[in-house]
């Protein structure tokens, strides 16, 4: 604003500022299109004494706030639902808990389709788009999960239509307008995950925060109901041989292929469904935190790097030795885990594995950061809403696995150490907790660096241009000089930058094998039944249930977060 309009009182001051925005105002980030330079302040009518740009901060943080309370009060009341469904499954059913989801989502889907039709079509609404959310690795995550939580719900209507005499209608209902959902919120999140949206932003913010609330609470219901069916498989294990087979369930399964293809297919595809809420969350929380954000021409990076599998030979070969023995290890454990009694031997052999592959791991990251010590790459001190969420995710997604394993030594201590599946245990619980501190300092450290900036001289350019123009004949010749040059690249890496890409894919490839065990059934720390002895069935299952679905989605960010420290090395 002009100086002379301060003089002629507030009014005046603010028609003046919305009728000719300043030279500073005008300013825009190299984002930005070209021909877009209106910027849209926010407004509080709390705040209308102060200054422009007091008064768009204030705003800014009076909008988060109401929309977080928001948030809040729709996790409490949902979280009231499902544990009185859990602790009073009489006068709370899961139809309720189904029904107040529904509602939910249902509002959310208003909410995306006027975001996806109107905000986002608005004159001046992106005129930003923050370049470090939604990397692909996780929008391609969301699609793969958003997929197979659709196929899920399929399953779902298929086993319920399958028993329709003795299942509720809302069965039906609840996994239909699931289908829409997830389905609705993937197309969003996958062209919109880098918006910083500028206009109508407390509508915005209202409407990202109830969609993470209500990702949240189908997160929170899909753990109470795979926790449930876990308590009901492994009690039938107990009761399976003093029952002779008289006694019949009238909603039990057919012995038709149908029924058992839509039963193995809606639990094999079960724990998807928690991880693409779980992404959801985290997308949105960023996507939250960049409306309204104006990113100057110093967060626009000019040069983004590419994922390129040149200069790794170490790293891919242990990586995918450690893939095939735990797969391997993983198929010999639920063929014998499975039966009536599991066999010790088995346990010896799964906790073996552990003990094995997490100390290479936990060197790896040390290593790791103390070539990160030697380096001379500054840490970027910008600010960045989606290195922030990653760095808590990494630290509070660590806490379930490492509250695991305290109470795990603690009960071996107290019972008898000296036993070898015992000792197993608690060695597996000591390299546990190292593992995860030592490769969170890593990632963290990695995340915060300077990625390498690669000049490429004309030289290289006009090679690599020659290259695209081969013929078929010349097609062995070209394939022994792309070898040639991949070992010439690879021999001119500095060393540093050698062991740092070999070890990031190395944990890569580790982190996707100990993800894939727990998630798709490998449960020992309840199965070995020495912890659920000393604490008891209802307490060391409510600690697993706690745990394991955010080792599991630890597992799977922590991949996330090293692709991202092997591409800026």
């Amino acid at each position: 604003t002009p100086r002379g309009a301060r003089s002629r009182g507030a009014m005046s001051g603010d028609k003046a500022s919305r009728q000719k925005p300043c030279h500073h105002c005008k300013r825009r980030s190299t984002s930005a299109p070209a021909g877009t330079s209106t910027i849209h302040y926010e407004k509080s009518w709390l705040y209308r004494h102060c200054s422009l740009q007091q008064r768009d901060r204030q705003a800014q943080k009076a909008g988060q706030l109401f929309s977080g309370l928001l948030a809040m009060n729709v996790v409490f009341l949902g979280s009231a639902f499902i544990s009185s469904m859990i602790f009073n499954h009489v006068a709370i059913t899961l139809a309720d808990v189904w029904i107040l989801l529904s509602i939910l989502k249902v509002v959310c889907l208003c909410w995306i389709i006027y975001y996806l039709l109107g905000t986002s079509r608005q004159p001046h609404a992106v005129l930003y788009r923050d370049s470090h959310a939604g990397p692909v690795w996780i929008r391609g995550s969301l699609l793969l999960f958003g997929s197979f939580s659709v196929l899920l719900n399929v399953f779902q209507i298929g086993y319920s239509i399958i028993q329709i005499h003795c299942k509720s209608k809302v069965e039906i209902v609840f996994p239909s307008i699931e289908i829409l959902f997830v389905s609705t919120q993937a197309f969003f999140l996958w062209h919109h995950s880098k918006d910083c949206i500028q206009v109508q932003h407390n509508l915005t913010r209202c409407g990202l925060m109830l969609t993470i609330a209500t990702n949240f609470l189908l997160w929170l219901l899909a753990v109470t109901n795979d926790s449930i069916h876990m308590e009901i498989e492994s009690q039938l294990r107990e009761v399976e041989q003093r029952l002779a087979g008289n006694e019949t369930n009238s909603c039990a399964c057919p012995n038709t292929t149908t029924c058992k293809v839509f039963q193995k297919g809606y639990i094999l595809l079960y724990p998807f469904n928690t991880e693409y809420c779980l992404i959801c969350c985290s997308v949105l929380y960023v996507m939250w935190k960049n409306v309204g954000r104006r990113i100057s021409h110093h967060h626009a990076p000019h040069t983004k790097p590419k994922f390129k599998l040149q200069g790794v030979v170490f790293g891919p070969l242990l990586g995918a030795a450690a893939v095939i023995i735990g797969i391997c290890v993983f198929m010999m454990y639920q063929i014998q885990a499975t039966g009536s009694a599991p066999n010790r031997q088995v346990f010896v052999m799964y906790y073996s594995y552990y003990i094995v592959l997490l100390p290479l791991m936990s060197v790896g990251a040390v290593a790791g950061t103390i070539i990160h010590a030697l380096e001379k790459r500054e840490l970027d001190t910008l600010k960045n809403p989606t290195r922030s969420l990653d760095v808590i995710l990494l630290m509070g997604a660590a806490l379930g696995q490492i509250a695991m394993s305290y109470f795990s030594i603690v009960a071996i201590v107290a019972t008898n150490p000296k036993d070898l599946l015992n000792s197993l245990i608690l060695s597996y619980s000591v390299l546990l907790i190292f593992q995860y501190i030592t490769q969170n300092i890593f990632i963290i450290d990695g995340l915060q660096r300077e990625p390498f900036v690669e000049e490429v001289s004309e030289e290289q350019n006009h090679e690599a241009h020659d290259q695209r123009r081969v013929s078929v004949l010349e097609l062995g010749q070209e394939f022994r000089r792309v070898s040639l040059s991949y070992i010439h690249s690879y021999s001119h890496l500095s060393w540093k930058r050698k062991a740092l890409k070999e070890i990031s894919f190395f944990l890569v490839l580790c982190n996707i094998i100990l993800w894939i065990m727990p998630t798709f059934g490998a449960h020992p720390v309840f199965e070995n039944g020495l912890e659920k002895s000393f604490y008891g069935y209802s307490t060391w299952f409510a600690i697993v249930n706690f745990g394991l679905p955010l080792g599991v989605f630890y597992r799977m960010h922590s991949v996330g977060g090293l692709l991202e420290v092997y591409i800026s090395a």
